[in-house]
């Protein structure tokens, strides 16, 4: 029997976001999962410390990085996935194949033109691009890819081993779901993944993309599919498709636009990389006025 993968988070307190390595047991092999690039939003400055920890964390226990991979495009931080691929170049960076759609849609929201801005919405970003249901080994521990749209077009949860790993999809029980207010996101998908993510054994440890702390507890990552089922605040295996949509559609409509959507969607639809420097040898982000978010 496979023993169960070792999963280690770091947590990026300034976007309460979970990075995790995740080792096989039996061989020197991980995977990374959501990355993240510290960004000063008010300065407009990058920085590496959360990165070097995944790195350094990586390098101390002789790690073997065989792939750097994004749930989905993120709009609440920038990815460190380009960072992490230039430390450990034999990785495959890798995402959901919907993320076409998705680079199509900002394409437009940002004017961005292919040969001017070097930008196709075509996935040629990432090394791999993953299917539903695809499967591969990461040493003796299968990793398998389901999509999970909702949320974005291209969100994907992985499992591997005994462990599901599920974005921005499936929160802590307490903390519920991911918003369906961005565009191509979509309340009745949202749900439907979740049914899928409901069929894996009750057994399966859940490792989450966010937390919050709602009332103040310590900040969690892990429960488990069972957990889930019986107590999700917004989504337990009897929720209907009619009471989540009415809960999840009052919520979103409350919610304001994460506060680095602007930069994070422009570094992120390109794999952390960003937009060639102009003449003058700065990097420019776009602001589009009065495009993105509107609910508050």
């Amino acid at each position: 029997m496979v023993s169960p993968p070792q999963v280690t988070c770091f947590f990026h307190k300034d976007t309460n976001t979970c990075t995790y390595v995740v080792k096989d047991t039996a061989t020197s092999h991980a995977l990374i999962i959501d990355p993240v690039m510290d960004f000063d939003a008010g300065a407009a400055r990058t920085g590496q410390v959360h990165n070097e920890q995944v790195e350094a964390f990586c390098k101390t226990n002789n790690l073997t990085i065989d792939y750097i991979i994004e749930t989905h495009v993120h709009a609440d931080h920038l990815t460190g996935a380009n960072y992490l691929a230039q430390k450990f170049p034999n990785a495959k960076t890798a995402i959901g194949e919907n993320v076409k759609a998705v680079q199509a849609l900002f394409q437009q929201v940002f004017n961005l033109d292919g040969e001017k801005d070097n930008f196709m919405p075509d996935g040629s970003q990432f090394d791999l691009l993953l299917k539903d249901n695809s499967e591969f080994m990461l040493g003796e521990t299968s990793v398998k890819v389901l999509h999970t749209p909702g949320h974005t077009p291209a969100c994907i949860s992985l499992v591997v081993g005994d462990c599901v790993f599920t974005g921005d999809t499936l929160f802590m029980p307490d903390m519920g779901t991911a918003r369906c207010d961005f565009p191509g996101g979509s309340v009745d998908q949202l749900f439907n993944s979740i049914q899928r993510l409901y069929e894996l054994p009750d057994e399966t440890r859940v490792f989450v993309g966010h937390d919050y702390a709602p009332g103040g507890r310590p900040i969690a990552w892990e429960s488990t599919i069972g957990e889930s089922k019986a107590n999700n605040k917004q989504i337990k295996a009897e929720t209907t498709l009619e009471e989540f949509s009415v809960f999840r559609k009052a919520r979103d409509a409350q919610l304001a636009a994460p506060k680095l959507i602007i930069p994070s969607l422009q570094v992120n639809l390109r794999n952390g990389v960003m937009p060639a420097a102009e003449s003058n040898g700065t990097v420019y982000l776009k602001v589009p006025i009065n495009v993105v978010g509107g609910n508050k």
